[in-house]
């Protein structure tokens, strides 16, 4: 799927003017980092989209396919026959999430006419049985009774904060939510404050947290984010100038659900450090909120698993 993705975007911006292009992405940018929350589509024309998508899906899609995947690990013998992904825009939630289920229906709700129009082109053929609705995200939301999956990824920072509540309230009636925000210090908090309504609405957390209780993590002092790994576009080299083929796309998530599933012992929340004969693991656990612990060669087994594992891995 990753790879019809980058198919379906080659020569997206033919034809728009390189200056152009730089000068929707820069303004993008700032929205999808949460910096100007509002009651209007942020995705103005097919100009904006078009840079949006070509800057945006691919990080995009692999940080929700990484979300998606913790998830689907806590619940192997589940998938969903329906998907709403909301504020899904050109779709890169909905490609994710074919890249983790098949035989799914997937519904992509948005308020920008040029994004849904774009992701439907690029859909084409590739994603069948998706619906692609025009609809405001806020107030009076409602979703299909029995929606299986709800996706909501890069919307909630431009939102105001009773839009915000109405789209994280919507999307706690399916029976399994997954939110994904920037990895960023506010994206982690609207992560938070998201996450302790879905579980206020009766759901319980199964990623990436441990546990259904209060976040560890004091707010201003240090913050819960992951990262996935996504290979730079032609655009992003020449809009950026960057160097290197790819860039670790750094992202907050929640994962909740009805479902009789539970979470992972602990989860591993910083990238593990490597040292002669030892590995250092920072981790998230049930009990003890954060701690460090140490993986030496003398756990046999435990320091292989160490050695090979990663930043958001489970660890039992």
């Amino acid at each position: 799927m990753h790879e019809e993705l980058r198919a379906a975007l080659a020569g997206l911006l033919d034809g728009l003017p390189p200056k152009q292009a730089a000068q929707a992405v820069d303004r993008l940018i700032a929205n999808y980092r949460g910096r100007t929350p509002t009651d209007a589509p942020v995705l103005r024309d097919r100009a904006d989209v078009a840079a949006y998508a070509a800057y945006r899906m691919p990080a995009t899609f692999e940080a929700v396919r990484a979300a998606l995947t913790a998830f689907a690990v806590r619940v192997p013998d589940w998938s969903p026959a329906t998907h709403v992904d909301i504020g899904g825009g050109t779709g890169a939630a909905t490609w994710a999430t074919a890249a983790t289920w098949q035989g799914h229906h997937s519904t992509v709700l948005d308020w920008a006419q040029p994004a849904l129009d774009l992701g439907a082109e690029l859909a084409d053929g590739i994603l069948p049985g998706t619906d692609w609705q025009r609809r405001t995200l806020g107030e009076g939301l409602t979703l299909p009774a029995a929606t299986d999956l709800v996706t909501v990824s890069y919307v909630l920072g431009e939102l105001r904060p009773e839009d915000r509540r109405a789209v994280v309230a919507a999307a706690a009636t399916a029976t399994a939510v997954v939110l994904v925000e920037p990895g960023t210090p506010d994206g982690y908090l609207r992560i938070r404050e998201a996450r302790t309504q879905l579980v206020e609405a009766g759901l319980r957390v199964v990623a990436p947290c441990p546990h259904s209780g209060s976040c560890p993590i004091v707010p201003g002092e240090d913050w819960c984010h992951f990262a996935a790994r996504v290979n730079r576009s032609s655009l992003h080299r020449q809009v950026k100038g960057g160097s290197l083929p790819y860039e670790d796309e750094k992202f907050s998530y929640v994962a909740a659900t009805t479902l009789d599933a539970a979470p992972a012992a602990a989860r591993i929340v910083r990238k593990p450090q490597l040292r002669k004969g030892q590995v250092l693991l920072d981790l998230c656990t049930t009990a003890d909120g954060l701690e460090r612990t140490t993986v030496s060669r003398r756990h046999g087994a435990a320091y292989k698993a160490a050695r090979d594992a990663a930043w958001g891995d489970d660890w039992a």
